[in-house]
């Protein structure tokens, strides 16, 4: 069963479920022998969809499930959509989608005529499921829809290039027929490299976790576990990183906040291709929140443990400073939202600038320069950026 291939952790079924979901479909139909471990599965992410789940043995077992007002969407077993490319295509009302047979060929598509070739999906009215029953029983399912569909003379709806060009994938959007694992992994590097599509402004720590993810990505999601152990490998190296200037080795702790960062913002890259969210659509991870906050609390106590304390100075006063620039770091990208501030945002870039510091000795006098550099930022630039032209 092609279903179970999987596209960087992501089963062939996983993604037609989705594009069911986004579809509408209230009834989903798995052809499966039985209820395996795989159907329990989809089943379990269907009813979390809203909508009821069945596992049929054949074509045949769609007799009587639907009404002459319901429609049927129908996937080919092996399509490989992505769910806003499906949405474009299907939503739009009845239809069989088609393309050039030279094409559609190549790429493994059923032939339809000497022109054309299938396009992996149909939706059609829900009447033309009893004619399944002239049919034999161990017929191909997709194949006998599209037959009966055309047969009944529903409209054909023509794949858009873009849909049909790199084996079936282009920019953001999807459309292949996976076969084999060969397939599979070949398609891999280019699904990842969608899924990844950075929306957020640059900053050095988001191009870096999206390298890194890229290149090791399909390991991780194929182990099953790949967000949850990069971010618990991110809080391991705060925690480690807290511990280390508690105990008097604040650049050995800022080494570890820098890395920690990092892992945390390829987590969040990877949480994005497990649920399966659109690169348009981000996806607001709380966790990626609290450990925004954390990272920030414990870089105010490395860079105050960097900066040695003076005989006459109160424990409390050496983490004013750090206090004061971590504070600016989060306000000034509120109050200018330009493309630079991203950088602002940037803890990793944050650790690499204090170590230079630490390493020439100026670390108390980088961070006091640094708050005052962003609080003369934030006070004077948005009154030059809106500043009115007089009559």
């Amino acid at each position: 069963m092609r279903g179970a291939l999987r596209v960087g952790g992501i089963s062939v079924a996983q993604e037609q479920l989705a594009v069911a979901l986004a579809l509408g479909a209230e009834r989903i139909f798995c052809l499966a022998p039985g209820m395996t471990a795989d159907a329990l599965a989809l089943q379990h992410a269907a009813e979390r969809g809203g909508a009821r789940f069945q596992v049929i043995a054949g074509p045949r077992g769609l007799l009587g499930q639907l009404t002459s007002t319901d429609e049927l969407f129908a996937l080919a077993d092996g399509l490989f959509a992505s769910v806003d490319t499906a949405q474009e295509l299907l939503g739009q009302g009845t239809a069989v989608l088609v393309q050039p047979v030279e094409i559609g060929l190549d790429a493994g598509f059923e032939r339809i005529d000497a022109l054309l070739a299938s396009g992996g999906a149909l939706r059609i009215p829900g009447r033309l499921i009893e004619r399944l029953a002239d049919l034999p029983a161990d017929c191909d399912a997709f194949s006998a829809l599209m037959r009966i569909a055309l047969q009944a003379g529903i409209s054909q709806r023509a794949l858009p290039s873009t849909a049909m060009v790199a084996g079936g994938t282009s920019g953001r959007g999807f459309w292949s027929l996976v076969r084999s694992e060969a397939e599979a992994h070949a398609l891999e590097p280019l699904w990842i490299r969608s899924r990844t599509a950075q929306t957020l402004p640059f900053n050095p720590s988001r191009w870096l976790a999206q390298v890194v993810v890229r290149s090791f990505g399909p390991a991780l999601l194929h182990a099953g576990s790949g967000t949850r152990l990069v971010a618990i490998g991110a809080g391991t190296l705060l925690l480690l990183a807290l511990f280390a200037g508690w105990f008097g080795f604040p650049g050995l702790g800022l080494i570890g906040a820098g890395f920690g960062w990092i892992c945390v913002e390829a987590a969040a890259l990877l949480a994005r291709i497990e649920s399966r969210a659109g690169p348009g659509s981000e996806v607001c991870w709380s966790w990626h929140t609290a450990y925004g906050w954390a990272s920030d609390a414990v870089l105010v106590g490395l860079l105050a443990w960097a900066e040695p304390l003076q005989p006459w100075q109160p424990q409390h006063d050496r983490f004013f400073p750090p206090l004061m620039l971590l504070a600016l770091l989060r306000l000034v990208p509120r109050a200018l939202p330009m493309g630079w501030t991203a950088w602002l945002e940037d803890r990793a870039l944050v650790v690499l600038l204090a170590g230079c510091a630490m390493i020439a000795g100026m670390i108390g006098p980088a961070v006091h320069w640094a708050a005052v550099l962003l609080a003369i930022a934030g006070i004077l630039w948005p009154r030059a950026s809106t500043r009115l032209t007089p009559p």
